[in-house]
């Protein structure tokens, strides 16, 4: 398994790659090809294209949840096929996953779109969708975590609105998941953002995959100015664990960071990084 950050918050040193705050990953195993997240605007398409890596021959595009710096470089995705499909080449038709939530409209104020921001019409011309609120195996190795189960009492949050048959109500993200790949050492755990809270995700991942090796966690780990609480409460699950280390980026922020170091062996993470396993 290889994974290929395409767009993360950071850039590395002396690569010179675009960055933004937003996440997107390309994972390559057992000859699939997995667009995780598509960023904010076209950096992917920019960054992915000086890797010579090949968008248009996805097998799988895995949507973690609908925000819009995670989704709405699927504007730029679908105006890149457009222009593949009238040069006379045609882009391979991947399987679009997500939770069955995730075309749901999102706010803040009322007022603005925060969700996916592309007519689910269009996105059908080029993917086949598969939405799962179950766990959802793409390959033997790779499962989609589909809605993670909220069991902890401190990772409980919510942000704006989404709409529902009752209107606009509280949104605590159900949509928000996470893939898994196991692998012969242990379980690779890649989030978005992990606003169904990272510890949830963890112990969910490690019941689906009946494994509690954990190589790795990739991702945005939603500790961007964390309440003490829920920080120090996070820190105290990740010294409960015995994980080999964590690649934490996105929206964790440098104290977040800081205090996990404290208890996991933390690896930066930036645009252009390669984590073979």
């Amino acid at each position: 398994m290889k994974l290929t950050v395409l767009v993360d918050n950071n850039t590395i040193i002396d690569r010179y790659y675009l960055g933004e705050p937003a996440l997107s990953y390309f994972i390559e195993i057992d000859g699939k090809k997995i667009l995780f997240d598509t960023g904010y605007s076209d950096v992917f398409i920019r960054n992915a294209y000086k890797m010579n890596i090949d968008l248009t021959n996805l097998d799988y595009l895995v949507l973690s949840h609908a925000h819009l710096d995670h989704t709405w470089g699927l504007e730029p995705l679908v105006k890149m096929y457009t222009e593949e499909q009238l040069e006379g080449r045609m882009p391979n038709r991947a399987k679009l996953i997500g939770h069955p939530m995730i075309f749901a409209s999102k706010t803040f104020t009322g007022s603005e779109e925060f969700g996916i921001n592309v007519d689910k019409a269009k996105l059908a011309r080029y993917f086949d969708f598969h939405l799962s609120q179950n766990p959802l195996w793409l390959t033997d190795k790779v499962v989609f975590l589909g809605e993670i189960p909220r069991e902890n009492n401190f990772e409980k949050n919510s942000i704006g609105e989404v709409l529902t048959e009752d209107g606009y109500v509280e949104d605590y993200n159900i949509d928000d998941s996470a893939i898994c790949v196991k692998l012969e050492e242990g379980i690779v755990i890649v989030t978005g953002c992990s606003h169904s809270g990272i510890c949830n995700i963890i112990e969910y991942a490690k019941k689906v995959c009946n494994n509690d090796n954990i190589l790795d966690v990739v991702g945005g780990f939603h500790l961007q100015d964390a309440e003490e609480v829920m920080l120090n409460r996070t820190i105290n699950y990740f010294a409960s664990q015995e994980i080999n280390e964590v690649h934490p980026c996105h929206c964790t922020d440098l104290k977040a960071k800081m205090a996990l170091s404290e208890v996991v062996n933390v690896k930066e993470v930036g645009v252009g990084l390669q984590i073979t396993y």
